[in-house]
This record gives structure tokens, sequence and C-alpha cells, in this order.
């Protein structure tokens, strides 16, 4: 887990809750899921803006 242990993340958990309240972190995480989500699909998926630059760079 990016070479932090169990202390490590339980320290950056306690100090995500001092600043953000235990309210906000919930709406805060699903904010980073959907954003993670969405890079994620366009990394998978290629695009046609990468083929069409692609072909458009060739023919230059």
């Amino acid at each position: 887990m990016f070479g932090l242990g169990w202390p490590e993340v339980i320290i950056i958990a306690v100090v995500a809750i001092l600043i953000f309240g235990p309210k906000k972190i919930p709406e805060l995480g699903g904010t980073l899921g959907k954003t993670l989500r969405g890079f994620k699909e366009e990394i998978n998926k290629p695009g046609e803006d990468t083929t069409e630059s692609e072909t458009s760079d060739r023919e230059s």
C-alpha cells in the first residue's frame, strides 16, 4: 500500500477526520472514487482523440 504500514494509515485517517470532519469524509471518498473510476475508464478505452491525432501527425 504505497510503502505505508498500518500505523501510518491510521495516523493519516485521524488527521483527515480532524481536518474535514466525520460527516465530510464519505462525501470526499465518493468523489475520489468517481474521479478515479472516470480516469481508469479513459485510460482503458481507446479514445477517438488519440487515433485522430496520430493519423493527422502521420499525414503531416
